[in-house]
């Protein structure tokens, strides 16, 4: 059986759309950890039977199809010349008795296929084609294909006495096909090294994990065509070292990291030698699967080595909140098991294309079998992201905060008419393009001609509505997007580029490390989402500081560069003598000067020449050190705790020459030997420890 795919001329209703939101989440970011990406484990055992058939569905499904099929073979005698190549002998064959009404001559003849509706191509025989389905903007048809007698017979036997030749066939063609699509699964094995946030100085001991992947092809950055391997961005985070192997293969191929797209979760990857490489097919994408289609979720997973199949179908079909990301996208529910190791494993539909990647499931303990699969969107999106700019640039976003409009009192109050529906902006992010073209009070109606119904959301699919946010969604960073607004009871239609987000309270660091300043055992750093998680564990949406949760889901930045700067933690010294118990305090101004970003803050700590250092913090409390007093105990603090340099690598360029509060770089080039120098003049001068007496022992008689 062969699913050919027709892409009809109109497009997607209003299924094709994509996001306004900028403001990914409006409830605090742990109620998403019930979410968990799943990238080395295990999953229970594999489904034995052939991937995409399921023969007593066949045959329910044959006689509900039997008058369809018979309209179109009728068709394809009037269709003549216009149509494709279908001989006299495919549409009227004799019946030899075997209750298929083919001759044995046609039953190891393939039929044509392939799919045209252009001249010079290959062609449709329609009298094989076993069902035609819509599914979205695509026709897919399932032809029939019929395989040698040996093949059929061997199938046959495997799916028992009394199936037709039709059902044989279909088993035998699946089951080699079948061999070709577990062959382009790869299990992939990563060593992380994740900073320490806490430390930001600092690493963490690395471990070792196991996910999946599979191999796909597409045009490259320089326009060639390229094989790729496609996994979780969970997967290689903060890698150190990737390797992939593939079925059957006792070797391990060191891999290259393309590109990470953290938000969506996916992960492009190559392998150098050819020889990897060798006999193996990529594997093709497919539609956006409908509700209640079958689908094969394929890794390995933890509980055995070989490759794994569960199956199950398609349950829901949403705006998802992805757990790595941090941000929400299209994703597809379903309720086939995705466990520890099927991360990043391709997500089947009956004729074998991939319809997602597997990512993470469900860990509440009120419900079960609840995975989450990234759909072809989705991914088809960061392979194009990728080929037009060499890298990840992200999912754009709006730029603005909007409210529901379900009362009707609200609505008559910003002049909206009976037939009018959409949401109300609340707030419009200072850096993004929307700033001066949409303000608060507006409503946004429709975008790219889709309307926005009170609750913010489209039509979707079939009958369904989805998160207006998808619409954004599905645009690239720096499109324009034409939005429909009612302002003081006035329709007006604007164009308005879409950014990235670029969120006060960073959600992620992209694989960077953590920056930090190192001024007299005064420890600063940048506020982040993982500095969070680590300071206050997976519950930091309740244990941390108000004031920085209120940073995370709700401010806007205000300048392009803008960060929250706060002390980490306070190192102590004589120079920082009753400050010990200040920690992930924000801090607002230095000696009277406002702190922008952390760069900014070692530029002005260099730079200073009088005789205190105030530093002005949450709730009105204040922090001052000598200047005199804090170049030497920053260099005993460097010491003491083994801190390579007084900043990160990232602000190393913004330290001056010579300054009288930071040590400079000749001193910090001394620390290693001084630090050195210290230990040995530490051992000598311990006094020698006298030895004990040996008891003697009573001599034995």
């Amino acid at each position: 059986m062969t699913a050919l795919r027709l892409c009809t001329p109109t497009a997607l209703l209003a299924s094709c759309a994509a996001s306004s939101h900028s403001k990914q989440r409006s409830q605090p970011v742990p109620a998403c950890r019930q979410l968990q990406a799943a990238h080395s484990g295990g999953s229970r055992s594999a489904a034995r039977r052939p991937l995409a058939v399921v023969c007593k569905k066949r045959q329910q499904q044959r006689a509900q199809q039997e008058a369809a099929k018979q309209r179109v073979q009728q068709s394809s005698a009037t269709a003549g010349a216009g149509v494709g190549s279908s001989s006299s002998s495919s549409s009227s064959s004799s019946s030899n008795g075997d209750g298929n009404g083919t001759s044995g001559s046609q039953q190891a003849q393939m039929p044509t296929m392939g799919y045209s509706l252009s001249p010079g191509s290959q062609q449709v025989e329609l009298g094989n084609i076993e069902r035609m389905e819509v599914r979205g903007n695509e026709l897919v048809l399932t032809m029939r294909g019929r395989p040698d007698s040996a093949s059929a017979a061997a199938a046959s036997a495997a799916i028992g006495e009394g199936s037709s030749d039709d059902e044989a066939a279909e088993v035998a063609v699946l089951a080699t096909k079948q061999e070709e699509v577990m062959d382009a699964v790869v299990k992939i094995y990563c060593t992380h090294t994740e900073p320490n946030y806490s430390l930001p100085w600092q690493r963490k001991r690395q471990y070792a994990s196991t996910s999946s992947g599979f191999v796909v092809s597409g045009e490259g950055v320089d326009g060639k065509q390229q094989r790729y391997l496609l996994t979780n961005a969970h997967s290689v985070e903060y890698y150190s070292q990737v390797k992939v192997k593939r079925r059957g293969d006792d070797r391990k191929w060191l891999a290259k990291v393309l590109a990470i797209g953290t938000e969506c979760d996916v992960a492009l990857l190559t392998v150098e030698e050819e020889d990897f490489w060798k006999d193996v097919q990529p594997l093709r994408f497919g539609p956006l699967p409908n509700l209640q289609e079958s689908v094969y979720v394929v890794g390995y997973p933890i509980g055995g080595d070989t490759i794994s199949v569960t199956s199950g179908v398609v349950s829901r079909i949403e705006v998802t909140a992805y757990a790595h990301g941090a941000t929400e996208l299209l994703g597809v529910q379903i309720d086939a098991a995705i466990n520890s190791g099927n991360s990043g494993g391709p997500v089947f539909n009956e004729a074998g294309e991939v319809v997602g990647i597997a990512f993470q499931s469900y860990a509440g303990s009120d419900a079960e079998n609840i995975g989450y699969v990234i759909p072809t969107p989705v991914i088809n999106h960061f392979i194009n992201d990728y080929q037009r700019n060499g890298t990840f640039t992200g999912f754009p976003a709006l730029g603005v905060q909007w409210q529901r409009m379900e009362s009707a009192a609200l609505r008559k109050h910003f002049k909206m008419s009976d037939e009018q529906k959409g949401v109300l902006v609340r707030s419009v992010q200072p850096i993004s393009f929307a700033h001066g073209q949409l303000f608060p009070n507006d409503v946004l109606l429709a975008f790219e001609g889709v309307d926005i119904a009170s609750d913010g959301t489209v039509p979707f699919l079939n009958g369904e509505r989805i998160a207006f946010s998808y619409l954004t969604s599905q645009k690239f960073t720096g499109d324009v997007a034409t939005l429909d607004v009612l302002r003081e009871g006035a329709p007006m239609r604007l164009q308005i580029k879409l950014m990235r987000p670029n969120s006060l309270v960073k959600h992620h660091l992209g694989g960077r490390d953590p920056s930090f300043l190192v001024v007299a055992g005064i420890v600063f750093t940048v506020v982040t989402e993982p500095y969070l998680e680590a300071e206050y564990g997976a519950e930091y949406g309740r244990e941390a500081p108000i004031k920085l949760l209120d940073k995370l889901l709700h401010a806007w930045k205000e300048h392009e560069d803008q960060e929250v700067v706060v002390i980490n933690q306070v190192l102590a010294c004589n120079a920082t003598l009753g400050y010990e118990e200040v920690y992930n305090t924000q801090v607002h101004k230095f000696n009277g000067s406002p702190v922008r970003n952390l760069r900014q803050l070692t530029e002005m700590v260099g730079a200073c020449t009088e005789t205190h250092m105030r530093f002005d913090v949450d709730y009105g409390e204040v922090v001052v050190i000598d200047t005199p007093t804090a170049r030497e105990a920053t260099e005993e603090i460097l010491r003491l705790h083994s801190i390579p340099n007084v900043v990160s690598k990232d602000l190393l360029d913004a330290l001056p020459a010579d300054s009288a509060a930071l040590p400079t770089a000749s001193a910090l080039a001394a620390l290693p030997a001084a630090t050195a120098a210290a230990a040995v003049e530490e051992v000598e001068e311990e006094e020698p420890v006298p030895a004990k007496p040996v008891p003697s022992l009573p001599a034995k008689s």
